[in-house]
């Protein structure tokens, strides 16, 4: 009572010691408000508790929960662990490239029911896969993100799963590699930009304060030769956000994963090859994500950075089946026990979603983005029976099911949905 009585009548001892933690939380809230479109995400600490999920591990909330956790070997910039292997769900919900079109990924989520109308998620105990590339070519990257993180919040209350993975322009971003970003990709992180530096001034305003508040713009050169002027605070900003120990990278792309294998099917943006499983799998997705984090300074190349790399290759992606390596993806399937195909994005499929190599490579990227091709919403969806079908906005799906062949007829059927979105102009 005489401490309460206090802080009434003398105001110059009110700090942030004296407040609750709430006040972090609610300039974090109205930061992520104000750049994701009126998205209002509570901070994780505040969200309700899950229900029991199969596929919910604990681990990948705080590693102190790891009974061979040990606080010597692990770096305090990794506050999580990344799950790899995910049991069956009734239904398993695989999406493609959507390259900073939020109208596309919220058709494709739509597509499989896993969405309502007010944009929440209503998927139950699905689990979702997003093949990677979300950034570059278009102008909601961000926007998609944050949409991806809602949802995945509201999904595990449900027993759902979310899961984004990083594809090679995630990759070219967190390294600087700005070749396709575009004026309205760099106008929205210019925008995150400010808003972050806002919400660190309210921060400071409050005496006494020990949250982190540093300058995002640390260390990043104020001009650069090549890069036009008007262009300059889009491109510092996106530097800002996406470098290793980037607000966005760890907040984000640090906690996809590059590999997963969820019940019988594994995915990766451009595909396995032998190294890369013997790399091994867990391994993959902690070295990726400890570079992004910061805390190594490099992460090989032969994972994500060359030619013949997991979100680089393109051997099982040939649209001329005969083409495709399709021995080398025997060998690496029986190398992952239980696995039946593989799933992957990056290499537009004209035809749409379809199968090579008796349908154990799946290809699912087909080109949705308005900045990459415009083509026609489709996800593939598989059920508890392994049984695969393509959803798809497109009207005309059945009669182009037909050039398919025998082979993908026979295990990959195709429906347009009652609720399906209608049919999407495409400029090639």
């Amino acid at each position: 009572m005489v401490e309460m009585k206090q802080l009434e009548t003398s105001p110059s001892n009110i700090t942030c010691q004296n407040l609750p933690f709430l006040l972090s939380s609610f300039v974090d809230t109205f930061v992520d408000f104000s750049v994701s479109g009126g998205l209002f995400l509570l901070p994780q600490g505040l969200n309700p508790e899950p229900k029991s999920n199969p596929n919910f591990n604990s681990n990948s909330v705080d590693p102190k929960s790891n009974p061979n956790f040990n606080s010597n070997s692990v770096d305090p910039k990794v506050s999580t662990t990344l799950q790899t292997i995910f049991p069956a769900p009734t239904q398993l919900v695989a999406i493609g490239d959507l390259h900073g079109d939020l109208s596309k990924a919220k058709q494709a989520l739509r597509l499989a029911g896993l969405v309502n109308g007010e944009d929440r998620w209503c998927g139950g105990s699905s689990t979702v896969v997003q093949v990677g590339d979300i950034l570059d070519r278009g102008g909601d990257e961000l926007k998609i993100m944050y949409l991806f993180e809602k949802l995945r919040r509201e999904a595990v209350k449900d027993g759902g799963t979310i899961i984004t993975m990083n594809g090679n322009h995630e990759i070219m971003n967190i390294d600087g590699d700005f070749r396709f970003a575009t004026k309205e990709g760099l106008e929205e992180f210019k925008d995150w930009a400010m808003w972050y530096c806002v919400g660190n001034d309210m921060k400071k305003l409050c005496e006494g304060f020990g949250g982190p508040t540093e300058d995002p713009f640390d260390g990043i050169p104020h001009e650069f030769s090549h890069v036009k002027p008007e262009l300059l605070h889009g491109i510092r900003a996106r530097i800002a956000a996406l470098r290793p120990e980037g607000p966005i990278a760890e907040r984000f792309l640090s906690r996809n994963q590059t590999v997963v294998v969820v019940g019988d099917s594994v995915f990766a943006h451009g595909g396995l090859l032998p190294n890369h499983v013997e790399y091994g799998l867990e391994k993959v997705n902690e070295h990726v994500r400890d570079w992004i984090l910061g805390v190594r300074d490099n992460v090989a190349r032969e994972l994500v950075k060359g030619k013949h790399s997991i979100v680089w290759t393109r051997k099982y992606s040939h649209e001329v089946a005969k083409h495709c390596d399709c021995s080398t993806l025997e060998y690496v399937l029986n190398t992952i026990p239980g696995a039946k195909r593989m799933i992957m994005g990056h290499t537009i499929q004209q035809g749409g979603i379809n199968g090579a190599c008796s349908n154990r490579a799946i290809r699912i990227d087909v080109g949705m983005s308005k900045g990459c091709g415009n083509g026609l919403a489709e996800v593939l969806q598989i059920n508890e029976n392994s049984q695969m079908t393509i959803l798809t906005s497109n009207p005309l799906y059945q009669r182009k099911n037909e050039t398919l062949g025998a082979n993908l007829q026979d295990e990959l059927g195709s429906v347009i949905p009652k609720q399906g979105q209608k049919q999407v102009e495409v400029h090639a």
